[in-house]
Formats: structure tokens, sequence, C-alpha cells
């Protein structure tokens, strides 16, 4: 059984507020300690039980909840057969590189019976961040938010909302399709707080139906996090508008939309003004996904919750029939106009307490062509994939393979003979016309290879998606640092001509970014933290297939520019 789909999970912060009030009266950052033990836990969707990999025992696991400047200490037990490895996704982890958390990147995953303390502090980064399991496919089921709230005695540079809610997506395929070398598994659903909603009639009732439910006239914050192994998403409620203010944890220039669109692995802050309204009504949420490659196969339903106003103080439900509700019209399944359109209006909020700090000069660039790609089929075996190969992917035409010994720990101790190179393509090793006619060699090289920056150089590098077996949009990832996204077109960039256009001013600063189905996208960023990072595709099919691809970062001269020595509890391979 495949799990539901699509979680949009929503909690209520009011007491998490007096909590924090309550906790840090100071102006300084204070450490606060969690422990998550990961064991199995039975979950029941669509009138089947499963069981699933948890933080705590809790779908979505439980919320980190802190304040810019806090330390946090997170001990993780394994009670689990699997091994089990953290990424605490956007966490900026300035000279923390062994707490990132990305499976023989970083670390080696903490074993059976054994446990890991995650040691980091949140740096210069106020909003919506998230942590996921990033071994295998565990993060379908192991995963939670990360509420960053402003340092005391600050404020949010937008109206101060009525009250706070926390959304999240998130997809359950967890069949890899590794063996076969095809294409996943649809998912049986996608879910609103783990419900299917009434559009899933084989195993639905209004009992299964997430309601969210509001008061008239008043400023809600709305924190959504994509945390899907493989679909983007659009969201909308009938009748109703939003106001962008955030993404990936960083300040906007707010605009005002009735649709959202979000990747794998992004997360964004809204704020939804409810109408004044002097009877209680209901509204019908929605979401479905964005895809654009006709030969892919995804989850093609669309999953509905209720909006429910109540005027008084009595918000209990009473009737809980949707009959006669309009669903929200959201674009097309392959709007790609819509998706360029969305990403072309953010815009960095700058201003003297939130600059923008985009390198003006460039001191190394990379130009990285992402895509599909294929392996030949092993010997007595039926493969599934594109002519009887299996799917790979690659960047600049190379799979990246993960080594048995964490990268980090292996350049850090000197040892990184026989682990990996450093001699990854700067272009693409084959070049070709990229969003025309594909080449007749699909095949891709498999290696461990990585780029070296020197210490706090700048970098600029380009996306280049390609049409290998069809466009498609891949959500790229990188740890340990924001970039800046300057520029984005479509077709092939050309470098003497599309740098012109490049936004240096106001450019939104993300930790993931879409590359356009049949297009590029451009960012910049200053490598100014020591270690070795992790850039990948968010979309797990891809990810498994070897989009993907690290970074090691050189110390700098002085102490503080300095990766610090491992922790004595860092597992072991």
């Amino acid at each position: 059984m495949a799990l539901p789909s699509t979680f949009l999970t929503v909690f209520f912060f009011l007491c998490l507020y007096i909590h924090l009030t309550l906790a840090n009266p100071g102006s300084t950052g204070i450490t606060r300690h969690y422990k998550f033990n990961i064991w199995m836990q039975n979950v029941t969707r669509l009138c089947q039980t499963k069981s699933i990999i948890t933080v705590n025992g809790m779908f979505p696991g439980p919320r980190i909840v802190a304040r810019e400047g806090d330390r946090l200490v997170i001990k993780v037990v394994n009670h689990v057969p699997n091994n089990i490895s953290i990424h605490w996704h956007g966490i900026r982890q300035l000279r923390s590189g062994w707490a990132d958390g990305p499976a023989y990147i970083t670390q080696c995953p903490i074993q059976t019976g054994q446990s890991y303390v995650y040691n980091f502090t949140i740096i210069g980064q106020t909003g919506t961040l998230w942590y996921h399991a990033h071994v295998s496919w565990i993060r379908s089921t192991l995963y939670g938010p990360i509420v960053t709230l402003p340092r005391r005695n600050t404020s949010y540079p937008f109206v101060k909302p009525y009250k706070e809610w926390w959304k999240t997506d998130t997809e359950a395929v967890i069949n890899q399709a590794i063996q076969t070398g095809a294409g996943p598994n649809n998912s049986d659903a996608y879910t609103i707080n783990g419900l299917p909603g009434p559009l899933y009639n084989n195993c639905s009732s209004p009992l299964e139906t997430f309601r969210l439910k509001v008061k008239p006239g008043k400023t809600y914050l709305l924190r959504f996090i994509n945390a899907a192994l493989n679909d983007e998403l659009f969201f909308k409620i009938t009748n109703h508008t939003f106001t962008i203010v955030d993404a990936d944890a960083s300040y906007v220039k707010p605009f005002k939309t009735d649709t959202i669109y979000i990747t794998p692995g992004q997360t964004t802050n809204v704020l939804l003004k409810t109408k004044n309204l002097t009877s209680n009504y209901k509204f019908i949420m929605a979401a479905r996904p964005y895809s654009t490659n006709a030969a892919g196969t995804f989850d093609n339903t669309t999953v509905a919750g209720v909006l429910e106003y109540y005027t008084g103080d009595d918000m209990s439900s009473t009737n809980t029939s949707i009959t006669g509700l309009p669903l929200p019209l959201l674009p097309a399944i392959n709007a790609t106009s819509y998706v360029a359109n969305w990403t072309n209006k953010f815009r960095s909020l700058g201003g003297l307490k939130f600059p923008v700090n985009v390198p003006q000069n460039v001191q190394n660039r990379y130009y990285f062509a992402v895509g599909l790609g294929t392996d030949p089929c092993p010997i007595n075996q039926t493969c599934q994939g594109p002519n009887g190969t299996k799917f790979a992917a690659s960047v600049n035409n190379i799979s990246f393979t993960l080594p048995t010994t964490a990268l980090l720990q292996a350049r850090y101790f000197g040892k990184s003979n026989g682990v990996f190179t450093t001699d990854f393509p700067t272009t693409p090793l084959n070049p070709f016309n990229y969003t025309g006619t594909p080449p007749n060699n699909t095949m891709v090289l498999h290696a461990t290879k990585v780029v070296v920056l020197p210490y706090n150089t700048t970098v600029e590098l380009v996306l280049q998606g390609t049409s290998i077996f069809g466009f498609e949009n891949h959500p790229l990832h990188l740890h340990g640092f924001n970039f800046y996204v300057v520029g984005q077109g479509t077709g092939n960039f050309n470098s003497a001509t599309d740098p012109a256009n490049f936004n240096l001013v106001d450019p939104v600063e993300r930790n993931t970014v879409g590359v356009p189905s049949g297009g590029w996208v451009a960012v910049r960023f200053r490598a100014d933290n020591p270690g070795v990072w992790f850039m990948h595709c968010h979309i797990e099919i891809h990810l498994s297939w070897g989009l993907r691809m690290a970074w090691a970062v050189m110390d700098g001269k002085l102490p503080n520019q300095k990766l610090p020595p491992p922790p004595s509890d860092l597992p072991k391979c």
C-alpha cells in the first residue's frame, strides 16, 4: 500500500507564543533541547493500516520552535531497523556542518540502537523551515516543521497576524522503482491534515475532510512547507486571496495572489485576510500537482478541504455537508506560464534591516545541465525504462554515486583517496542543444566528484534544464547556503546576452529553486561556510537516480573561518 501522498497539517500557535514569551525573557538566544525517538507507528489512511517510521510516534513529527539566535540541541535515538539521518532543511549550519544530516555526505547514518546529538545555532534566519530524514526515502513519513520566530523585542516586517497556523504538504510514495528502472508508482491519494477529503469516493466520508476554522475580518499567518517526494503543487481557496511575505525563511516584497505554487523542499509564509461575513460560511480549499512531462507518471488527483467561518464563540462543527460548494479553479496541470510568472514575482524585501548582499563580482562560474538519462539494463534482468534501459539522472552527465564513507569526514581527516575526486566538470561534458532534439546517446557516467571552492569566494551557477525524456521542472536544493536567484529564462542560456537582464538589486533569496521546464535559472552565492555541502534535486526519484553533487568549501585563514572538529558521538560507517 502506498500512503496518501499529501498532508496539509495545521497547528494553532497561540500557546507556543505564550510559552516562548515565558521561556525567553531576554534579548539573546537560549539553548533549546529536544529528544527525537525514531520508532515505528501504525497509521491508518484510506481504510488501510501501515507501520511507518516516525519521530516520537507522531506523523507528521513534532514541531521545533525557536527564535533567531537560539541554539538547538536535538538528540536522535534510532529504535528502528533502518539507518537514520536527519537534515534540518534550510538551516545555514554556519561552521556546524557536522549537524547538516545527509547520509554519507556530512555523516554516516545512525544505526539501529545508536544515537547522535545534532547541535547547531540559528543565525540570521526567521521564518519557516523544516526537518526530514535524509537517507533512502524515509522522509516520506519522517518530517516536521521548524518555526523560527524573530528575536525578542523585534517583529515581523508586515501586519501582525491575529493567529498563526502551520500547513505542510507531503507525498508518501515509498516504492523507489529502482529495481526495474521505471518511474515511481503513483500514490493512492493526497490528503489535507491526513484526511483524503470528499473527492476520494472509495474510502472517504464527511469525517475524513479537513476543516480550517476562522473568524471573519481577521488576518492569519499560514506557514506552507512542501515536503512532497515527487510533486510540485498548486493550492487555492475559493474566493480568497493570499499575501506572500516570505520564501524559504527570507522576507520578500509582499504581493497578492489567489493561487500558491510551491515545489518540493520550498517553504513560504502567507497572510490570509478573512472576509467580513455576518453568518457562518464555508469555502473549499484544494490542491493538485503541476507536471509538464507527458511521459512521466504522477498522481493526477485533487484533494479538497473546507475553510469554515464562525461568527460566534462556538467553533464546533455541526453541518459537515459540502454539497453545492464550488471547487476553486486551479491552473492547468501543465501551466508552465503561470509558474514562470509566479516565480518572477518574488523579490527580496531589502532595506537597512534586511540587506540584499547579492555578489556583484563573480570569481567562479559554473554551467550545470540537469536532467534525465539512462543506464544499461543489467544482465539477466528485465528493465522498464526507455527502450529496455533503466532511468538515470545527472548533473553535467555525472550521476553522483554515494560513497560508503561520509565525504565531510574523509575530507576533514585527509582520507579522500578512493572516496571522491575533485574534478567535477564546470560545464557539460557533452554539449548539445539542451532544449532541442536530445542526443542519441543518453547514457550517464557514474562517479563521486565534488567541486572545491576557496573560502569566501563568489559563485555564479547557471542550472540548465534539458529535453531528454521530456521537459521537467527540477527543484534544486543547496545545503549550507542561501543563494540569490538573479535570472531565469526559457530555452538555452545565452552567456553573451542573458546576464544583461540579471536582477542584481533585489533578487529573491532561497535555498531551493525550480529549474524551469525547458529553461534555465541563474543563482549567486558566497562560499562563506567551510565544509562539504550537498546539492540535489528535491524530487526524490531524480535524487535516487543520481541528480545530485557536492561542493567542498575550504577553510579560511582565521579561526572563525574554519570547520571545528567533529563531535565525539559522530556516527561511524
